[in-house]
């Protein structure tokens, strides 16, 4: 055995590269192959009453059955192919291999029924000295040909560390081998272009849905930490603002929130002043809140396989358990080429459990997200009752590329469900294929909240200490409308909210669906308006239209809520005039400090000389108390933002 080690030692050195043609060929064949694989259906086979040590044919076995994953069949099947025919023989020396151009027939184990049919690489022309007739059949590239069939694969890092190799071992052949192309940037943000400046007396009424979301805060933190100024469509100024914990009044009366409305200076602007309007949730008792039953929807496809993102997530989902009470139920649903049940529902108080269920999972194929969506939905409405919440929280580094992945079809089947009394959260983990449009749709339209969690201390704040907020609604379909008095404001501006705008006709419509409130959470929205002999007004009177007539009122305008209580569907209305004698508030000019920083990095016009030398200054002189460290961190994002920018 071991002459014969070293005479296929001697033989595979001695071999000169395989051609370009070769080994594109092996690789396209590799993939058919996979691609056959993925009919079966098979469950796979326990091993558990074999022998620990079952001779060498065992590791065989072993090692095939963990060819899983699309990427590293892609790399590895022919070169895999001819070892195991070359190290592998039969007693009478015959290898595994059926002669070239014949097929293999395999049986799916513990199954006469499924079988796949695997075709192998016909012969190549390039002469292969000293290599056995099987393997010069089989065209497989020789070892001096390795860094580049790896260069061929997608996210070459992880499919290098998938085979074993150290990661020193793996930067090497990316670095010696320099026609590796850039790894594929998927990544897309739902956004719309910046609101105008409206005038008052053609248009003066705006409206607009409630947002909690906080995945664009977390998002630019992302790129600001790897040394990159984010995209201007990534940038949601109202998921920054809202991403803050703030003081807001809580509620007095029956309403499930208060509303604080506080005019303050604008800081970018000296003839302009911010409208600052509040709402904050009401938070009650846990021994008072309803049952929750959760399904846990995660994506345990290829793309997943990164540190940043399924070992991140079962982390993070970890910090929830501790938050749950026995009452709660969990289940798990897993989608990947096709969705399973990794847990059926199990008491919450069963955490060992759920936690073993969630070391079960691994990342490999493709993504089937609509087929998960539909299996967590009806696992759902099994685990329903009377008086419970029941929610889907989708996991997924957004990479939605199976099956229903138009976002219009998305928000038709999610808002179907939503309206059944089902839920739907989104959280978005890693980078490089985040699916940002996708992901949005789906959380607005579920009635649910988006986060993206780059760190174990997002998932701290996310997942366990705004748990209840992210989880159990208090209001649905919330609107805001303002009417704005044209004698007191001749133009304004909202400041975020670009993809939550709504018609005027849509605030008294109960059909039209909204954002939601979360328990103890806040909505903070942010107005730039302008009095009618302000120096600073932008658009001239017209030639033929009228003045707004004078009233006597002072109010510079009127804000209506509209909101639904869970489970209802008709809307209550809340209506506060906005007055001028308010004082302002730090909470009001730290809100206003991080608007400005989003407006910088998206270079907005209306800033004018406005720089982040202002808006640190402004941050740090509000930041008041900041017990978790979340102000005092945008302060450090702010100063690597102006350090990029002056790149």
């Amino acid at each position: 055995m071991t002459d014969d080690l070293e005479t296929l030692k001697s033989a595979l050195q001695a071999a000169p590269p395989a051609s370009p043609d070769a080994r594109a060929a092996a690789l396209a064949l590799a993939m058919e192959n996979f691609d056959r694989l993925q009919g079966s259906t098979a469950a796979p086979r326990l091993s558990s009453d074999r022998p620990s040590q079952a001779g060498f044919l065992n590791g065989v076995r072993k090692m095939l059955s963990t060819l899983k994953s699309r990427p590293y069949l892609a790399a590895t099947t022919s070169t895999a192919a001819v070892l195991i025919g070359l190290f592998v023989a039969l007693p009478q020396g015959q290898t595994l291999l059926p002669p070239t151009g014949t097929t293999a027939e395999i049986p799916a184990p513990d199954s006469a029924d499924n079988s796949v049919t695997l075709q192998l690489p016909a012969a190549t022309t390039a002469a292969k000295p000293d290599l056995p007739a099987d393997a010069m059949a089989a065209g497989v590239p020789t070892p001096q040909a390795a860094p580049e069939l790896l260069a061929q694969t997608p996210t070459v890092r992880q499919r290098g560390l998938s085979l074993g190799l150290a990661d020193a071992t793996v930067s090497g052949l990316i670095a010696n081998d320099q026609s590796q192309p850039p790894e594929p940037n998927t990544e897309a943000f739902a956004n719309a272009p910046a609101n105008p400046v409206h005038i008052t007396a053609t248009e003066p009424v705006s409206t607009f849905s409630v947002d909690v979301d906080t995945a664009s805060y977390a998002v630019i933190r992302s790129f600001l930490n790897a040394g990159q100024l984010p995209p201007p469509d990534a940038v949601r100024i109202e998921e920054m603002v809202n991403y803050f914990p703030y003081t807001y009044p809580a509620p007095d009366s029956d309403a499930p929130f208060a509303n604080t409305v506080t005019v303050i200076p604008t800081p970018w602007n000296p003839g302009t002043r911010l409208v600052h309007i509040a709402l904050q949730g009401r938070l009650p008792a846990i021994e008072t809140r309803p049952p929750l039953n959760l399904v846990f929807l995660i994506d345990t496809s290829g793309s997943m396989d990164d540190p940043a993102k399924l070992p991140l997530l079962k982390q993070s989902f970890t910090l929830m358990l501790g938050q749950l009470r026995p009452q709660d139920r969990v289940a798990i649903v897993a989608y990947a080429g096709s969705a399973g049940t990794v847990l059926p529902p199990t008491a919450a108080s069963d955490r060992t459990t759920i936690q073993a269920a969630l070391n079960t999972l691994s990342a490999g194929a493709s993504t089937a997200g609509a087929q998960g969506l539909a299996l967590a939905y009806q696992i759902a409405d099994t685990m329903a009752d009377p008086g419970d919440v029941s929610r889907v929280i989708l996991a997924t580094d957004g990479d939605f590329n199976v099956g229903l992945d138009s976002p219009d079809a998305l928000k038709t089947y999610i808002a179907t469900q939503r309206d059944r009394g089902t839920y739907l959260s989104v959280l978005g983990f890693g980078r490089g294929n985040l699916d940002d449009a996708t992901m949005q749709a789906l959380a607005q339209n579920g009635n649910g909240t988006a986060a993206y969690i780059d760190t174990l201390s997002e998932a701290q704040k996310v997942l366990s200490d705004q748990l209840t907020g992210a989880l159990f609604p208090i209001a649905n379909d919330v609107k805001v409308q303002v009417e704005w008095n044209p004698a007191q404001v001749a133009e304004y501006r909202l400041i975020g909210y670009e993809t939550r705008t709504l018609r005027r006709e849509d605030f008294n419509n109960d059909r039209v669906d909204a954002g939601e409130i979360g328990a103890g959470l806040q909505v903070t929205a942010l107005y730039e308006v302008t009095a009618p002999d302000s120096p600073a007004l932008l658009n001239d009177a017209l030639r033929y239209g009228t003045t707004p007539k004078s009233t006597p009122s002072t109010e510079l305008g009127f804000l209506r809520l509209r909101y639904k209580n869970p489970g209802q569907t008709t809307s209550n209305l809340i209506e506060t005039p906005i007055l001028s004698t308010s004082e302002p508030s730090q909470d009001a000019q730290f809100a206003a400090a991080i608007a400005g920083f989003g407006q910088l990095l998206q270079a907005s016009p209306y800033l004018g000389d406005w720089t982040y030398d202002h808006a640190i200054a402004l941050a740090n002189s509000a930041k008041g108390p900041d017990d978790f460290g979340y102000r005092a961190e945008a302060v450090t994002l702010m100063r690597l933002a102006q350090s990029l920018s002056a790149q």
